[in-house]
């Protein structure tokens, strides 16, 4: 069985950059997903376009589905230790402008996946975790339907 991870027109892609605005929910998410569904058949990483803090919210949602986020530590593309990447997916607005201008140097394909900023929703505790558990579910799906998984996990 093959379990090669392709681009849609048959390339095959070694290594995903997800990249978000700061870099401190929706990309390390998508990360962190990825690995667990993928494991290293794929090199996968995260950035974001400026400076973030890690997200409390983010940590505990992951952790509800079994990822400890905890040691994550929010970079941009200056910080990046690799810079040759198959496949760039941004998901927010600012991270594709970066991510097209990354093409300028690097041979890479870019998606985008406009996904919503749960941080922008105000609310109490529990509504804000139900919108955070909304974007990791949709980050989830979409990981799945593009990178389908041959056996592993399932979450």
């Amino acid at each position: 069985m093959d379990d090669t991870i392709r681009a849609p027109g048959g390339a095959i892609v070694t290594s995903v950059l997800f990249a978000c605005t700061y870099n401190a929910i929706r990309s390390p998410m998508a990360e962190a997903l990825m690995k667990y569904f993928h494991g290293h058949r794929i090199y996968v990483d995260s950035v974001g376009v400026r400076e973030g803090e890690p997200d409390p919210f983010m940590v505990a949602v992951m952790d509800e589905i079994g990822i400890d986020m905890t040691r994550h530590r929010c970079k941009t593309f200056d910080f990046l230790e690799d810079t040759s990447f198959d496949l760039v997916i941004s998901l927010s607005p600012e991270a594709q402008h970066r991510a097209v201008e990354m093409t300028r140097t690097m041979a890479c394909d870019v998606e985008f996946w406009n996904t919503l900023d749960p941080s922008m929703i105000d609310g109490n505790r529990d509504a804000r975790m139900m919108v955070y558990r909304q974007v990791r579910d949709i980050l989830s799906a979409s990981i799945k339907k593009r990178f389908p998984i041959i056996g592993g996990p399932t979450v």
